[in-house]
C-alpha cells in the first residue's frame, strides 16, 4: 500500500522539472534561536546567515520538538514523531517505523532528484537508513553524532578527518566534516541541475552538537579571546566559557559553508527558483543567549523548542516579510509538497498544514490551531508530562524533566502564559485562567489518544533487518539496543529486535572499541546461543557461522565479567555468507 500511494503521487505531480523549485533545508545540530547576529547576538559572527535572513520570509513562532531525533521523525514525515515509532534519541527509539512515507520519498516520487548530507538519526540499518526512505544520495554519520557509540572504531570520535557513509559504505574523507556535507551538498546539487532535474537537498550537519573537543581552530581561537560574558546566560565560568567559544566556532564554520553555498547559487543561476530554508532542531546545547526566551535544549519553555526560522525563495518569497502565526516541524512536508506543486500521497494522515500562505503574504484569514510538543525519556508518551500546548494566543507547559521516564512526584503544576504579550513565560495565569488551562489540557489529551492508536503495538520499537541485500553487513550497536526501564544512560545490557528476511548463514562477530580484558561472552539468537572467550588483549571475537531462521527474533549478549561502562562492545556484527 506505501509504495501504491507513492505511485499515485507521481502521477499527479502536473509541473515540468524547469518550473519546480530546486529544495534545500539546512537544520543544524542543537543551535539555538540566539546563535546569530539577526536574532540579537552581538557576539557571534554569522554575517551569511544574516544575510540569508535579511533575504527571506520568516514565520516568527515556529516550534520544533526539544530534542533531535523527534523533530527530525516529525520533519520527515509531515506528522508527530508519536505516529512514527520514534519516541526518544537512543536505547533503540530514535529508530522510526519504516512504513512511513518521507518528505524524500515523495518528491523523489515526484521526479526529484534527493540527498541528505549530515544527520539522519532515524535508524542506523535496513530498512530505516535514508537510502532506504527515498534519498538517492547519502553521506551521513550513524546514530545521533560523530562520536556515539554507533560510530566506526577506527574514527576515533574525529571532526576532522571522519569516517563517514557514502550510500552504506564507509569512507574515510579529508577535511571539517561540515564542510565535507556543504562541499558534497553542492557537487550534488550542481550534478542535479546539469540533468535538468530538480533536487532537494537535506543539510543537517552534527554540529554545532558535543562533544566539543574537535573544532575548527583558527575560529576556535578568536572566540576564546574574546569577551563571551554578554550571551553567556548566567553560567560564567571558565568551561561554560570555553564550551561556549566551541559551539561558536562550529556556528561561525556553519556560516562559511552557507556562504559559500550562496555563492554557487548565484553563479550558477540557481538562485532566484531554490527555496532555502534554515531553522534548528532544538534549542541550544548550552546556557547562552537565547533572546527573549527561557530555556534551552530539552526544555519545553520557548528557549527549548522555538527556532528561527527563514524561508528564501526570491521567485515567490518577498524578502523581509514576517509571520507571526505559529508554525511548527510538522508542516515542513505539507508546505514543501505544496510548493513542489505536487499533491500529497494517498492514504496519509498530516498533522502539518501547508503554511505557504504564511510566506507569501499574510491570508486574509487563518485558522487558530494547537501545536502539541511532548518528548521525554522513555519508551512512551506518559500524560501530561514534559508537554507545551501553544495556540495563537496562549501556551500552556508543564516542564517536568525530558530526562524523567515517569511523571515526577515533585513535579512542577501546570504554567499558563499569554505568550503573545509575555514570549517570555514570566507571568504564569494559570490560577487566574483555570478555565483556559482545562481547556488546552483538554485539547492535549484528545491529541494524546490520537497520535497514541495511530497503528497496532503504537510504541514498539522498529525491527532491524538482518539479510537484506542492500546490508549484507549488520552492525548492532548500542544506539539500537533495548534496555530495563531503570538502566542509567546507555544501560548495562540490553538487546536487539531483528527481522531475519530470508533463511541465511552469517558470521556472528563481537567488536569493542578497545581490548575489555579476557572474558566469557554469550550471544542468543533467538533458540541459538553462541559462547566464546575473549583473550586478554583482544578486541573481536569470532563467535563462528550460524544459520539464521526467517522471522523476528530477538538478540542479546551477556559476559563475564558483567559489562561496565567501559568495557561495553561497541558492536554485535552479522556477516552475511554471499
Amino acid at each position: 500500500m506505501r509504495w501504491f500511494c507513492l505511485f499515485l503521487f507521481a502521477l499527479v505531480s502536473t509541473l515540468h522539472a524547469d518550473d519546480r523549485p530546486n529544495i534545500i533545508m539546512i537544520m543544524p545540530d542543537d543551535m539555538g534561536y540566539g546563535d546569530l547576529g539577526a536574532t540579537g547576538n552581538e557576539v557571534i559572527r554569522t554575517p551569511h546567515l544574516d544575510r540569508l535572513a535579511s533575504e527571506a520570509a520568516t514565520l516568527s513562532d515556529f516550534y520544533v520538538s526539544p530534542v533531535c531525533s523527534p523533530t527530525r521523525a516529525c520533519l520527515m514525515t509531515g506528522r508527530y514523531n508519536h505516529r512514527t515509532r520514534c519516541i526518544d534519541t537512543f536505547k533503540g527509539r530514535s529508530m522510526m517505523d519504516p512504513d512511513e512515507v518521507t518528505l524524500a520519498e515523495a518528491l523523489q516520487a515526484a521526479g526529484y532528484a534527493t540527498g541528505i548530507f549530515g544527520k539522519w538519526h532515524l535508524g542506523d540499518n535496513h530498512p530505516m537508513r535514508p537510502q532506504d526512505q527515498g534519498f538517492d544520495e547519502v553521506l551521513i554519520h550513524r546514530g545521533g553524532g560523530l562520536a556515539q557509540p554507533s560510530e566506526p572504531i577506527a574514527n576515533e570520535r574525529r571532526y576532522t578527518d571522519p569516517i563517514l557513509f557514502r550510500n552504506g559504505e564507509a569512507v574515510r574523507r579529508e577535511g571539517y566534516c561540515t564542510d565535507i556535507y556543504f562541499d558534497d551538498a553542492i557537487a550534488f546539487m550542481e550534478k542535479s541541475a546539469a540533468s535538468g532535474q530538480p533536487f532537494f537537498a537535506y543539510i543537517p550537519p552534527n554540529a554545532p552538537h558535543g562533544p566539543y573537543h574537535d573544532v575548527p581552530e583558527e575560529l576556535l581561537e578568536y572566540y576564546q579571546s574574546i569577551d563571551l560574558e554578554p550571551i553567556l546566560n548566567g553560567g560564567n565560568n571558565d568551561r561554560h566559557k570555553d564550551t561556549v567559544a566551541r559551539v561558536f566556532a562550529m556556528i561561525e564554520n556553519i556560516d562559511e559553508n552557507v556562504g559559500k553555498l550562496d555563492a554557487f547559487l548565484e553563479s550558477s543561476g540557481l538562485k532566484e527558483n531554490t527555496i532555502v530554508l534554515f531553522f534548528t532542531d532544538n534549542g541550544p546545547n548550552s546556557r547562552r543567549y537565547v533572546g527573549p526566551f527561557r530555556g534551552s535544549k530539552s526544555n519545553v519553555h520557548e528557549g527549548g523548542i522555538r527556532t528561527c526560522f527563514y524561508a528564501r525563495w526570491p521567485k515567490r518569497f518577498e524578502a523581509g516579510h514576517s509571520s507571526d502565526r505559529i508554525a511548527a516541524h510538522i508542516d515542513m512536508m505539507p508546505t514543501l509538497l505544496a510548493a513542489a506543486g505536487a499533491e500529497p500521497p494517498s492514504n496519509v494522515k498530516f498533522d502539518g498544514i501547508n503554511v505557504l500562505p504564511l510566506l507569501e503574504g499574510e491570508p486574509e484569514s487563518w485558522q487558530d490551531r494547537a501545536i502539541i510538543i511532548q518528548t521525554h525519556r522513555g519508551n512512551e508518551p506518559v500524560p501530561e508530562h514534559h508537554i507545551a500546548v501553544r495556540t495563537e494566543d496562549w501556551k500552556l507547559v508543564r516542564d517536568s524533566g525530558f530526562g524523567n521516564e515517569s511523571l515526577p512526584e515533585n513535579a512542577p503544576e501546570f504554567e499558563l502564559y499569554a505568550i503573545r504579550e509575555d514570549p517570555g513565560e514570566e507571568n504564569d495565569l494559570s490560577e487566574t485562567k483555570p478555565e483556559k488551562v482545562e481547556e488546552l489540557r483538554s485539547i492535549y489529551a484528545d491529541w494524546l489518544a490520537d497520535v497514541s492508536t495511530t497503528r497496532p503495538d503504537n510504541f514498539a520499537p522498529p525491527r532491524i533487518s538482518l539479510g537484506a541485500d542492500s546490508e549484507p553487513v549488520v552492525d548492532l550497536s548500542l544506539q539500537d539496543w533495548r534496555v530495563a526501564p531503570d538502566s542509567p544512560g546507555w544501560g548495562e545490557d540490553g538487546k536487539w529486535f531483528v527481522d531475519v528476511l530470508t533463511v541465511h548463514r552469517a558470521l556472528l562477530e563481537v567488536r569493542f572499541a578497545e581490548a575489555p580484558g579476557e572474558r566469557e561472552i554469550t550471544v542468543t539468537m533467538g533458540d541459538q546461543v553462541a559462547s566464546g572467550t575473549l583473550t586478554k588483549g583482544s578486541s573481536t571475537l569470532d563467535l563462528g557461522i550460524y544459520t539464521l531462521p526467517k522471522g523476528p527474533m530477538t538478540v542479546s549478549i551477556e559476559s563475564s565479567p558483567t559489562f561496565v561502562r567501559d568495557t561495553f562492545p561497541r558492536f554485535v556484527t552479522f556477516s552475511r555468507e554471499e
